[in-house]
């Protein structure tokens, strides 16, 4: 069996593609900035517009070789964003932040995400509960990370004195409250309020929401620290800009968009994880985002915020809104790609 052999100068050329072919990987590889997102929770359709710009290439499009880290119950992503762990994260809210800033801890928010209070407070049609003033002698539990105090201030503007109503941490399950051991539960729209109105029925529920009483806290604030903001703007930019496209795509497609979750976390809910998509579109395209595009910082809303914080003592001193809150980022953006 005879082997034909290329030409010396064929072999030449071959070689040389190929390394002209490692020079350009090599280059494209040095010039990718790699970088981590830590979120607040497991994969859910809460955060599709991160998943699905990861799927979808735009943070690649920004040079960026993002890694996209869950959270968890004891995960603080203030302090792991503040230490440099990652580079970008989803904390809880405004209040986090003014909580971080609090605790010396380096860490700003470019972007806010749900642009109304995420939560409310529901009872039964049939139980005891038919205003705000009817919590006091009953049972009502909440999360002690940020909600106990929007329902403190709830109280305060009805002239409500909290020490009369039974106020208890609440857990992970709605089910005392569908069993009626608990009168008043707390519940996000996106996710304890579908299934309580799967459970319950939602024409047997009275909703109580902090926005109609004039308490608004904005919820998943984008974060990243001082010192990234400062020696990195290029790169929180790109990342501002890939996100935001990752959302206003999940808005477009939602079926896809959970697609995309799915493959992170097949053993969600579909029905559930669509629901929750749709709850978070609207959140996050409501108020100021109307006029000013997802994320918005709002600054009025923001001091109310703070100075209800401080009411409660919360944060023990004033928090500098202009280092904690920065919109330098969004606003380096063209507002059509901001407008979901």
């Amino acid at each position: 069996m005879s082997i034909t052999t290329k030409p010396a100068w064929q072999r030449l050329i071959t070689t040389l593609a190929l390394a002209a072919l490692y020079l350009i990987c090599s280059v494209a590889e040095a010039q990718s900035t790699q970088a981590s997102l830590r979120l607040k929770w497991l994969p859910q359709a809460q955060f599709a517009g991160f998943y699905v710009a990861l799927a979808k290439g735009y943070y690649a499009d920004e040079g960026i070789d993002l890694t996209i880290n869950p959270g968890g119950p004891n995960i603080l992503t203030e302090n792991l964003v503040a230490s440099g762990s990652d580079t970008f994260g989803l904390s809880g809210g405004a209040e986090s932040v003014f909580a971080a800033r609090d605790r010396d801890l380096p860490v700003v928010a470019i972007g806010l995400g749900t642009q109304l209070t995420d939560f409310v407070f529901v009872a039964k049609q049939d139980g005891p509960i038919e205003t705000l003033e009817d919590f006091v002698g009953h049972r009502v539990t909440t999360w002690f990370t940020g909600a106990n105090y929007v329902l403190y201030a709830m109280l305060a503007e009805q002239g409500i004195d909290r020490e009369t109503v039974n106020i208890q941490p609440q857990q992970v399950s709605v089910t005392p409250f569908v069993d009626g051991t608990v009168d008043v539960a707390t519940a996000t729209w996106y996710n304890e309020l579908n299934t309580i109105r799967n459970r319950v029925g939602e024409e047997n529920l009275r909703i109580f929401s902090p926005d109609d009483y004039g308490i608004t806290f904005p919820r998943d604030a984008l974060i990243v620290s001082e010192r990234t903001l400062a020696e990195r703007p290029e790169l929180v930019e790109g990342f501002v800009r890939a996100t935001l496209k990752g959302w206003k795509e999940a808005f477009s497609d939602h079926d896809a968009a959970v697609d995309t979750v799915m493959q992170w976390a097949p053993t969600l809910d579909r029905n559930h994880q669509l629901a929750m998509l749709s709850e978070m579109q609207r959140l996050m395209t409501a108020g100021p985002a109307e006029e000013f595009g997802l994320y918005w910082l709002d600054r009025e809303t923001l001091e109310q915020e703070h100075d209800l914080l401080r009411r409660y003592d919360v944060i023990g001193s004033d928090v500098d809104l202009d280092i904690a809150f920065d919109s330098r980022i969004l606003e380096a953006i063209d507002k059509d790609e901001r407008m979901p």
